[in-house]
């Protein structure tokens, strides 16, 4: 007898070949029979005019601690999404060594949670068993993190890593990879991953090549710095050998609208060459990230505590003030070509300040009677460095252009924020790639979106045997309505659950079941299966 049937659905079964009638057989968390399904089951779902679909695959999100804090992952499952790929952007919750632990606290909890529990693990191996351990209700895998390598290392320190420090570093990295992570994250960007050259980063990445890893990076430069940015990581992939994928594709700031098509041409020269490059994008013409990463990169030296210190001291204030006040050539200054009624508060500590939430920097600023960058200075004060942010820095056609592109997953890239306005692709990524891009916009036919959220992320990421619809792979599954499906979370009120998803089974388990969360946690610690070369 089979645990459960789902009958009479249009099957899109992940590869990209077109839907047709049948049913799904589960039976021991694998799918055992597709078709024509006439064995006995204990339950049996009729879920007629309804699309069944592998499970969704979040590939880039920021979930490292939530998964901890709220295994039941509604907010996930609610979207349809049965796996999540976390320790993305340089950023994650491990390795911690003692004497750094706050930085590295201090560093990722504006992005990936702030819990009021002590981190009870040192290495990225022994997170993975604490995740596996808390039984959530959707599947996880994880990068190494190499913005956590640098602080565990080697702190904020803005200089080139030595020998013995690049070899502490990747004994880490080759720590996580045997412990089954699927490769190393890179955030340019960010402090102290911004203050490492191409060179050391080939490097570290030997270790990654002997494990047949994936390079993921957040390049150095979004805005006008896109094509140099997109170039780099390229010649790091190409130097030492590894896949690269590039994160969340996108050409920030007015002026460089218009280039995103640019990055994906050197994305075509590079796979010419024989380098195996992808990207993912999220569906929305707005970013989201920590209010510090507007900061001159100088000003991270150190860490928190010491661009909180340059805040107070009136030279380094006006130094900031003057640096944010045009172009530079060495780092992208966001703010100057999109200007501050663009940066919108989402998250804050402090309950005086959460009335500032869901408002411009501008706005906050001409309240206070003060200048916006000082404005942005003082609300780190207040907040001890830990603010989030909506960035509304991209157009839509430069959106749309990355998700028709066929090397392009999507993904979510999703903050966690237990407070505050969110931005609303937490709530709603998923559900409106059908709504906006497969149904208003024809963007992407119901096959192409669903292969670009199944089995191209799973092929991607080395998640094993899922993200298709076929006999013997995991039995991570998803229903819903290809006319209704719709994202309803809004800038302005961003905690709303999608509408159009019924079902949701998670290894074999019926774990959202005519949208409601049945309380299963039959989710696992995905672990990479490498074959190292050495």
């Amino acid at each position: 007898m089979l645990d459960l049937v789902l009958k009479n659905g249009k099957i899109v079964d992940g590869s990209g070949n077109p839907w047709y009638r049948g049913d799904v057989g589960v039976k021991d968390g694998l799918i055992v029979a597709v078709g024509s399904v006439d064995q006995e089951a204990q339950s049996v779902i009729d879920v007629s005019r309804q699309v069944v679909s592998p499970g969704f695959i979040d590939g880039h999100c920021h979930s490292d601690l939530m998964i901890l804090d709220h295994p039941h992952s509604e907010i996930k499952l609610q979207q349809g999404v049965t796996t999540e790929v976390v320790g993305n952007c340089g950023l994650a919750p491990a390795p911690l060594v003692r004497g750094r632990t706050e930085q590295l606290q201090a560093y990722v909890q504006p992005v990936v949670g702030s819990t009021e529990w002590k981190w009870p693990w040192r290495t990225v191996g022994e997170y993975m068993d604490y995740v596996s351990r808390s039984q959530p209700s959707e599947h996880i895998a994880t990068y190494v993190a190499h913005g956590a390598l640098r602080i565990a290392v080697m702190g904020f320190d803005n200089r080139p890593a030595t020998q013995r420090e690049l070899e502490q570093m990747k004994q880490l990295l080759e720590e996580g990879l045997r412990s089954g992570a699927i490769g190393l994250s890179i955030g340019l960007l960010y402090a102290p991953g911004s203050y490492t050259s191409r060179e050391e980063l080939a490097e570290l990445c030997s270790v990654l090549q002997k494990y047949n890893g994936l390079l993921s990076t957040h390049i150095r430069g979004e805005g006008n710095n896109l094509l140099p940015s997109v170039a780099e990581v390229i010649w790091i992939a190409e130097r030492s050998g590894v896949s690269l994928h590039i994160s969340h594709l996108k050409a920030a700031g007015r002026i460089n609208w218009g280039k995103a098509l640019e990055a994906l041409e050197l994305v075509e020269a590079a796979r010419a060459r024989g380098t195996d490059v992808t990207v993912d994008v999220y569906p929305y013409a707005a970013g989201s990230t920590t209010l510090t990463t507007i900061l001159p990169p100088w000003v991270l030296e150190g860490g928190i505590e010491s661009a909180l210190a340059a805040f107070r001291d009136p030279g380094q204030r006006a130094r900031i003030k003057e640096e944010l006040s045009h172009e530079q050539d060495t780092w992208d200054n966001l703010v100057c070509s999109t200007g501050w009624d663009s940066v919108i508060v989402s998250s804050v500590r402090t309950a005086a300040n959460a009335g500032l939430e869901g408002k411009p920097i501008s706005e906050i600023a001409k309240a206070r009677c003060i200048h916006a960058v000082d404005c942005m200075m003082d609300l780190l004060l207040e907040e001890s460095g830990q603010v989030a942010i909506v960035y509304f820095h991209m157009s839509d056609d430069d959106v749309t252009q990355v998700i028709g592109y066929e090397k392009s997953l999507i993904a979510s890239d999703s903050l966690y924020c237990q407070t505050g306005k969110p931005h609303p692709r937490t709530y709603g990524t998923f559900p409106r790639v059908f709504a906006r891009y497969v149904r208003e916009k024809r963007v992407l036919s119901l096959e192409q979106a669903v292969r670009k959220l199944t089995s191209f992320p799973v092929q991607r990421f080395k998640l094993g045997k899922r993200g298709l619809i076929v006999p013997g792979y995991a039995a991570d599954l998803t229903v819903f309505d290809p006319d209704a499906i719709q994202d309803t979370a809004t800038f302005g009120d961003p905690r709303q659950y999608p509408t159009g998803i019924s079902h949701v089974i998670v290894a074999g388990e019926l774990t959202l079941a005519n949208g409601k969360h049945t309380h299963k946690r039959e989710g696992q610690l995905i672990r990479a299966q490498h074959c190292c070369t050495h």
